[in-house]
């Protein structure tokens, strides 16, 4: 669950609840250049309710879609003219971040190790076993899932920020660390009513009902908390 920062025509702004569900499924891209095996792979997960695009190559892929994409990459690592370890660094060059399974008809060891460390999400050895690439496409989609609500945070949260004065993400930041409102008042040379007034503000543009959520808020950002040395003196 999240809540968006609507502006009004009145000039008032309110925060709307959105639900990001987990469960919503993109599409498996399948590229390889033999049509048997991309009517073989589509039919097999078709049959499991799963929405599949079929590609003959690297290039007409790339050509029919961007960087907006959800679900995972059936991809055959020997492809004519663009490999699928070419196809793979091509789509990180232009940031997308679906997950690969690589589909190869000699899974030898070189292979394995170079699709591996480029990311590959799985390798899949043809001719395969139909259970287990359901598992692993159903696995690669959940994965893309879980990603995209991150990633779908991590958007909102950034918003939110932008709209703070650099005051407020300076007192946000002491606030994220542990810091009490009189430590960041003597450290900024404030007054404590109004680091009050400026944590307030920055807890009412970020959406925040809590300290535990402007913390939760700020590590969807991946903000580095404030190295504050406290002591008891200073409590």
């Amino acid at each position: 669950m999240t809540h968006e920062l609507v502006s009004h025509g009145d000039g008032t702004q309110t925060f709307e609840t959105e639900i990001v569900s987990t469960t919503v499924a993109g599409f498996v891209y399948v590229i390889d250049d033999d049509p048997a095996i991309r009517r073989l792979v589509s039919t097999v997960l078709t049959s499991q309710g799963m929405r599949v695009e079929c590609f003959e190559s690297g290039k007409a892929f790339l050509s029919a879609h961007s960087s907006d994409l959800r679900g995972c990459l059936l991809l055959d690592v020997d492809l004519p003219e663009m490999s699928g370890i070419d196809i793979q660094g091509e789509l990180k060059n232009r940031g997308v971040h679906l997950p690969v399974i690589f589909l190869t008809g000699v899974a030898d060891v070189d292979t394995s190790v170079a699709v591996m460390k480029r990311g590959a999400f799985d390798l899949i050895q043809k001719p395969f076993d139909k259970a287990r690439l359901i598992a692993v496409v159903q696995e690669a989609i959940s994965l893309d899932a879980k990603r995209a609500v991150v990633r779908r945070r991590e958007m909102i949260a950034r918003g939110r920020y932008d709209t703070l004065n650099s005051r407020e993400r300076e007192v946000m930041a002491m606030v994220v660390s542990g810091m009490a409102n009189k430590q960041i008042a003597r450290q900024l040379e404030l007054s404590e009513k109004t680091i009050e007034v400026h944590r307030s503000r920055a807890m009412t543009k970020m959406g925040a009902d809590s300290l535990a959520e402007l913390v939760r808020l700020s590590l969807d950002m991946g903000m580095a908390p404030v190295d504050a040395q406290l002591s008891k003196s200073d409590a």
